[in-house]
């Protein structure tokens, strides 16, 4: 467990983009989103606009996933690619989290700042309740973080 754990933390800290699965009513749609995480891995953090389609989706249907993976798009993807989905319940942060939430958004995303700032930017938690890690595509490990 302790070994799934870190394999998460390491690929979570220095990845900076993933891939967000929303619904569109009845259809999937995804976003590429720049996102953080708390130290326990329990929350992932993405910023976006309120007239944006991701948005609409999230406030919807809050049940979304994020696929995270240190691919190159090379040859050697197929041997060494890491890929894990946090799958969770994503929420609006309230306006006394914002500040919290924002210095840990900027520790790894310093240049969004004047994005992150702008009035019309919320924050996004995504409270994770299952990472499935996938390693050489076919070697998967589902991990529950207990509440």
């Amino acid at each position: 467990e302790d070994h799934i754990t870190v394999i998460i933390a390491n690929l979570v800290g220095s990845v900076k983009l993933a891939v967000l699965a929303t619904l569109m009513g009845d259809t999937p749609y995804t976003n590429l989103v720049a996102f953080a995480s708390t130290d326990d891995l329990r929350t992932l953090f993405f910023a976006t606009t309120r007239p944006t389609r991701k948005y609409a989706n999230l406030s919807s249907h809050p049940p979304v996933s994020l696929l995270i993976d240190n691919r190159s798009n090379n040859v050697f993807d197929f041997r060494e690619a890491l890929a894990v989905t946090a799958v969770g319940e994503a929420r609006v942060v309230t306006a006394d989290r914002r500040t919290a939430v924002r210095e840990i958004y900027l520790r790894k995303h310093p240049y969004l700042e004047e994005f992150v700032t702008s009035p019309s930017t919320v924050f996004i938690a995504v409270d994770v309740h299952t990472y499935y890690v996938v390693r050489r595509f076919q070697n998967v490990i589902e991990f529950h973080l207990t509440p």
